[in-house]
């Protein structure tokens, strides 16, 4: 899969895209801290990691699903058009 496919196919921009994957790599990063620390003191972070991935699972993928989605588009039109008008 070429960059642009891929790009369009999330219907981002590069820098779009680009923030998105570094803000996703920046909760990674917390999160393998976390787990890091929860392995040596299992009091400490107890949920924390599943949290994130969950988190990360729901802006990856169902997010995605939801701004991609018929009926968002519509919203997001009427929305638009409705601020056009203001």
């Amino acid at each position: 899969m070429s960059m642009n496919s891929h790009l369009e196919s999330v219907n981002e921009s590069y820098f779009q895209h680009m923030r998105h994957a570094l803000s996703f790599t920046l909760d990674m990063l917390v999160g393998a801290a976390c787990c890091l620390v929860h392995a040596f003191f299992p009091s400490l972070f107890e949920h924390t990691g599943s949290q994130l991935v969950n988190r990360l699972h729901d802006r990856m993928v169902v997010n995605r699903a939801n701004l991609s989605s018929p009926d968002y588009k519509e919203q997001g039109q009427s929305e638009a058009a409705q601020a056009d008008m203001n």
